[in-house]
C-alpha cells in the first residue's frame, strides 16, 4: 500500500529533538483544523434543512452523512498515492480546490432543486477534505517530540472544534431560520406558491457555500506562498520509549494496535457524526427542548463548542495523564450521558446529550496518535488505514436513522452507548497490544 503521509523517502529529514521551532508551520496547519471543522459540522444543519426540502424520512436523510463520509473510505488510500508523489504541500492545495470545487457545486444543486446534485457536491467536498487530513493529521503527530504528540494534536484539532462550534450557529441563522420564515410566510398558498418556497428553501445555502468556496481558494494561495518544512516518518520514535516497532512487522496491518485504533476511530466518528446529526430534530421535540428547528440549531453549537474546551484542556492534561486512561474514562463518561438522556424528558435530556461533547473532544487524536504510535516507516500507511475508518460517519448514522424511524429518535441513541463501549476497551487495552511487546 502507498503512504498516506507525506513523500517521506525522497523528501530530507528532520530530527525531532533537534531543537526546530516548528510553531510557524503549524499555525498555518491549524488553519485547515478549522475550515474542515466549519464545514463537517455544517452537515448537521444541512440535514434538517434538506429533510424538509425533500420531504425525506431519517434514513433518507441520513443519505447526508453517509455521502460525505463515504468520501474517507474511497479517497483515503488514493490520496495517500497522491500525497506520496507530490508531498505534502502540493497535496493540501489540491485538497482545498477540491474541497472548494465541492462547495461551488451547491450553487447548481440548489438551483436545480436536486438531492442527488446536492449528495455529488458533498462527496466531492468530503474528498478534498479526506485530501487535507491524510496529510495534515500525521504531519502534525510528527511535528515535534513523539512524546508530546497526542497533545499536539489535541491542540490543533481544538482549533478544528472552533470551526465546528461557530458553524453551526451561522448555520442556524442563515439557514435555517430562512426555512422558517417562508414556511410561515407561504403555509397557506396553492401548489405553485409551496413550489417557490421549495425553491427558496433549496437557493439557502447557495451564498453561505460559494463563500466557503471563496475562502478554501484564499487558503490554498496562503499555502502555495507558505514553505513547509519537510519530515521523514521513517524517523519517528515511539511515544511509549525507545525506536519504533517497524523491526516486527513488515506491513502496518499486522500492528493489532493499529487494526484496533482503526475500529475505534471507526465507532466513534460513527457516534459523535450520529449524535451531531440528529441534535436539531431531537431538541426540537415537544417532549426535549419544544422549539422551532431554527433555534435548535443554534444549541448545537454547544455540543461542538464542548469539544473545542475539552480540546484546549486535553492538549495540557495528556502532557500529565496517560492518554489511554484519559480516553477510557471520557468514552465511559459519554456512554453514561447517552444513556441519561435516553431516559429522561425535557431540559434534562436536552443537556444531557449536549454535553457528550465535551467529551468526545479528545477521543479522535488520542486514538490516531496511540494507534500510529511506534509504526515507523508504516506511519503512513496506518494513517491511510485511520483515515478510511472515518467511514464509521457514513454507517452508523444510517443505522441510527433507520432505528429512529422504527423506534423514535429518543431510544435510538442506544447505538452511540455501544460505540462507546469499545472505546473504553481501546483505552484501557487495546492500544497496548504491539506496544508492550516492543
Amino acid at each position: 500500500m502507498a503512504s498516506t503521509a507525506p513523500a517521506t523517502a525522497n523528501q530530507g529529514t528532520y530530527n525531532n529533538h533537534n531543537g526546530t521551532n516548528y510553531t510557524g508551520a503549524l499555525v498555518v496547519l491549524t488553519s485547515l483544523f478549522f475550515m474542515w471543522g466549519f464545514i463537517t459540522s455544517l452537515n448537521d444543519i444541512l440535514i434538517p434543512h434538506l429533510k424538509a426540502v425533500f420531504d425525506l424520512n431519517f434514513t433518507q436523510a441520513m443519505m447526508i452523512q453517509f455521502t460525505f463520509f463515504t468520501a474517507y473510505f474511497l479517497v483515503s488510500l488514493p490520496s495517500g498515492y497522491l500525497v506520496e508523489k507530490v508531498g505534502y504541500k502540493t497535496g493540501i492545495i489540491i485538497g482545498l480546490a477540491t474541497a472548494g470545487i465541492g462547495c461551488l457545486m451547491f450553487y447548481p444543486a440548489a438551483g436545480e432543486r436536486s438531492y442527488p446534485i446536492f449528495l455529488s457536491a458533498l462527496f466531492v467536498l468530503a474528498s478534498g477534505i479526506t485530501l487535507l487530513q491524510v496529510a495534515a493529521n500525521p504531519y502534525v503527530a510528527i511535528l515535534g517530540k513523539p512524546e508530546t504528540s497526542s497533545a499536539r494534536l489535541n491542540l490543533t484539532q481544538a482549533f478544528n472544534s472552533l470551526g465546528t462550534t461557530i458553524a453551526p450557529y451561522l448555520g442556524a441563522m442563515f439557514i435555517l431560520s430562512q426555512a422558517v420564515k417562508t414556511t410561515e410566510e407561504l403555509a397557506l398558498m396553492d401548489p405553485t406558491s409551496k413550489s417557490l418556497y421549495q425553491a427558496a428553501e433549496a437557493a439557502a445555502v447557495q451564498n453561505p457555500y460559494i463563500g466557503l468556496a471563496a475562502a478554501l481558494f484564499a487558503i490554498a494561495i496562503v499555502f502555495a506562498l507558505f514553505k513547509l518544512p519537510k519530515i521523514e516518518a521513517a524517523d519517528q520514535q515511539s511515544a511509549a520509549g525507545g525506536s519504533s516497532l517497524d523491526h516486527i512487522h513488515d506491513s502496518a496491518w499486522k500492528y493489532r494496535h493499529l487494526v484496533l485504533g482503526a475500529v475505534a476511530i471507526f465507532v466513534y466518528v460513527g457516534a459523535e457524526v450520529a449524535i451531531g446529526s440528529f441534535l436539531v430534530n431531537y431538541i426540537s421535540l415537544p417532549e426535549i427542548g419544544n422549539m422551532a428547528e431554527s433555534e435548535a440549531g443554534k444549541y448545537v453549537s454547544f455540543y461542538w463548542g464542548g469539544a473545542m474546551v475539552g480540546r484546549f484542556a486535553g492538549s495540557y492534561i495528556l502532557t500529565r495523564i496517560n492518554p489511554g486512561k484519559v480516553l477510557a474514562a471520557n468514552a465511559a463518561i459519554a456512554a453514561i450521558l447517552v444513556i441519561v438522556t435516553m431516559l429522561t424528558d425535557g431540559q434534562f435530556a436536552m443537556w444531557s446529550v449536549l454535553i457528550i461533547g465535551l467529551f468526545n473532544s479528545i477521543m479522535f487524536p488520542t486514538i490516531f496518535t496511540l494507534a500510529v504510535d511506534g509504526l515507523g516507516k508504516h506511519t503512513g500507511q496506518g494513517s491511510g488505514i485511520l483515515c478510511m475508518a472515518i467511514v464509521g460517519g457514513a454507517i452508523v448514522p444510517v443505522l441510527q436513522g433507520m432505528l429512529a424511524d422504527q423506534i423514535g429518535i429518543h431510544h435510538a441513541f442506544i447505538l452511540p452507548v455501544l460505540c462507546y463501549g469499545f472505546i473504553v476497551y481501546y483505552g484501557l487495552k487495546g492500544y497496548k497490544a504491539d506496544l508492550a511487546h516492543a
